[in-house]
């Protein structure tokens, strides 16, 4: 593992709060050159730690439900869930489409309008592959709090406090929109640092009208914010996803409020018919989120029922924007 050096770890944390941000800016912040950050961005993207850059879309302003389940395989070959996991890809209601190791062996998320099509698209589902689950849970996915990568997660530096929350998905307010809109959606969703000059030639618009759509579109709530994906495992990290159920159900704000001073921490998922709490948490290794739940469990006794965790090493579809809306 490669160890980063101060500048390179602030230049992320810089892209973490906003990826769209100008180099010039961010070398103001971190005290550097426009062109230095600029070419030690370049060489974080060539060496992985940044793998692409995406736009936080809150689908639901869109209209748009999310659900999510988890499939358990069996009596299955390599071929047969290779062609499950291509026809999940391939689907237009999917986001999300993930290979776990753990508890469960592949999660997949979709967004809806409607519930009958749920129905319908799972009904399909189980006509293809019914034989190959042996188990299926479902829930409904309402939010997904998202923190600020800290800058010195990756070093032996004290812990930075500055945790604050920058991201919601789910649980808005339909709010209306119209094919420019859905066309600049459409054009940042994947790469979220296209400049406003190329979206505005790709639409045959101008660069004004783009930024104050853009604009508008982040004030309702519909961009919830610019982002880029990392390589944790770059770092030497993984990233855990762990579920949590309660015995006594008062404590679990409680325990959320303890757990944001974890620097660990990266996601808090709010669902409906799953696990009481979900938390993902950037670790070394399972004896150190080991040590983080079993932290838990002697701050909280008699909280606690149980716990289950499972590692998220691949993604098949990652989708920021439902394809029924830009189609």
């Amino acid at each position: 593992m490669e160890k980063l050096d101060l500048k390179d770890r602030k230049i992320l944390y810089e892209l973490d709060i906003d990826c769209r941000q100008s180099f010039r800016s961010i070398g103001r912040k971190v005290g550097l050159s426009k062109d230095v950050v600029a070419s030690r961005v370049k060489k974080l993207e060539k060496e992985g730690y940044i793998l692409y850059y995406f736009t936080s879309i809150d689908s639901s302003r869109l209209g748009y439900t999310s659900f999510r389940f988890y499939i358990n395989f069996k009596n299955t070959t390599k071929e047969i869930e290779e062609e499950i996991i291509d026809y999940f890809v391939k689907n237009k209601y999917v986001w999300i489409v993930q290979s776990l190791k753990g508890k469960y062996d592949l999660v997949v998320c979709i967004w809806i309008k409607e519930t009958i099509d749920f129905y319908k698209f799972w009904e399909k589902t189980l006509q293809k592959y019914h034989q190959y689950f042996e188990k299926q849970v479902f829930s409904v996915y309402f939010q997904h709090y998202t923190f600020k990568i800290n800058q010195n997660l990756f070093s032996d530096a004290k812990f930075n406090p500055d945790k604050r929350r920058y991201e919601i998905i789910g649980g808005g307010k339909v709010v209306n929109t119209d094919e420019i809109d859905k066309k600049i959606l459409q054009n940042l969703a994947n790469n979220a640092r296209m400049p406003t000059i190329d979206i505005a030639k790709n639409l045959g618009l101008s660069a004004t009208t783009v930024k104050n759509r853009m604009d508008r579109l982040t004030r309702i709530g519909v961009i919830q914010g610019f982002r880029y994906v990392g390589n944790f495992l770059k770092y030497g990290y993984k990233m855990y996803k762990t579920d949590i159920n309660l015995i006594d159900y008062s404590k679990k704000q409680p325990i959320i409020d303890y757990i944001l001073k974890n620097p660990h921490l990266l996601v808090i998922s709010k669902t409906a018919g799953y696990a009481d709490l979900e938390l993902d948490f950037v670790v070394k290794d399972e004896a150190e989120l080991h040590s983080i739940l079993d932290d838990l469990v002697n701050k909280f006794p008699n909280a606690i029922k149980n716990y289950d965790y499972y590692y998220e090493p691949k993604y098949h579809k990652v989708q920021y924007i439902p394809q029924e809306f830009i189609e």
